[in-house]
């Protein structure tokens, strides 16, 4: 509940901040002298609700989402030693992280990967991989559900979906505008929107969106040190070290679904640029910080 609120309250925060900022730069009383009138006032509320109310819905329909795309097939009722196993597991970390049990899952999938979603802590969902279970031992399996698991008691979802919808709405406003500059000054557009506004509201956007996704995967890749250092807390040390090379000694594993993608366990290897959109750590980083016990705050 507290960070719903959080959320909100960052939401109304980021508006007010947008709005007092425009009113100091002059830039309200610039876009009247344009003529045509863009409301900043109603723009600031649209960018808000679309930009974190889409964030939000997408976290209030994750728990759904994740079982219709991945296929996971929630234990019900265990009929193997190894589901009761695995729900014995999920069920003893969280209640040492004093967090709700979560639901348990399995989905379908060569590849070793699981991952962690729901909006509430206390009703969250943790799902593994069929690969997982069939190439990892007990121990290395443990470690992987106390990484997901922390991911559920850090808040993780919930922390990513307002930074998420923080730059959403900063996209929605600045594009749009940029958009109506673009319309008045080099279209010389005076009433509605013209080709120009459209334009700049498309080719912004998407310069925008890129930006603001590197900020994004920059907090998931710090968020995936914590929630390492959480499943070494959970499971041992050594068996989280375990896990992470058990990950590095397979293929590069298939990526999951973006809503998923950043509260899985595989990471990739950077390459250059693109390790700015990677929404985890290289695992040899992520076990180089376990080997040392460095501190995860001090990872860039």
């Amino acid at each position: 509940m507290l960070r719903l609120l959080l959320f909100l309250g960052t939401n109304i925060a980021i508006m007010l901040v947008l709005s007092l900022s425009m009113r100091l730069l002059g830039v309200d009383t610039m876009l009247a002298q344009q003529g045509g009138g863009l409301d900043l006032t109603s723009l600031i509320i649209f960018s808000g609700i679309f930009g974190m109310g889409g964030s939000l819905i997408s976290l209030a329909i994750s728990k759904w989402m994740a079982k219709k795309s991945m296929g996971v097939q929630v234990i019900e009722t265990p009929t193997t030693q190894q589901e009761e196993w695995l729900i014995s597991t999920v069920e003893m970390q969280a209640r040492e992280a004093g967090i709700g049990i979560p639901e348990v899952g399995i989905f379908n999938s060569p590849q070793p990967n699981a991952f962690a979603t729901g909006m509430n802590k206390n009703a969250a969902l943790v799902a593994v991989s069929t690969g997982l279970l069939a190439n990892m031992n007990q121990d290395e399996v443990e470690a992987v559900l106390g990484h997901e698991v922390s991911h559920v008691a850090n808040g993780d979802m919930v922390t990513l979906t307002l930074i998420q919808g923080v730059v959403n709405t900063f996209v929605i406003f600045f594009s749009r505008v940029i958009g109506h500059i673009l319309d008045r000054v080099v279209f010389k557009i005076e009433r509605g929107h013209g080709p120009g506004y459209w334009i700049g509201v498309i080719f912004v956007q998407m310069i925008l969106s890129v930006l603001a996704s590197t900020i994004v995967m920059w907090f998931s890749r710090r968020r995936e040190f914590k929630a390492d250092s959480g499943g070494a807390y959970l499971a041992g040390r050594e068996k989280m070290i375990s896990a992470l090379r058990r990950l590095q000694q397979g293929n590069d594993p298939q990526p999951l679904p973006d809503e998923m993608a950043a509260f899985g366990i595989s990471g990739g290897r950077p390459s250059g640029f693109k390790r700015l959109f990677m929404s985890h750590p290289p695992l040899e980083e992520r076990i180089a910080v376990l080997e040392s016990s460095m501190d995860y705050n001090s990872v860039n």
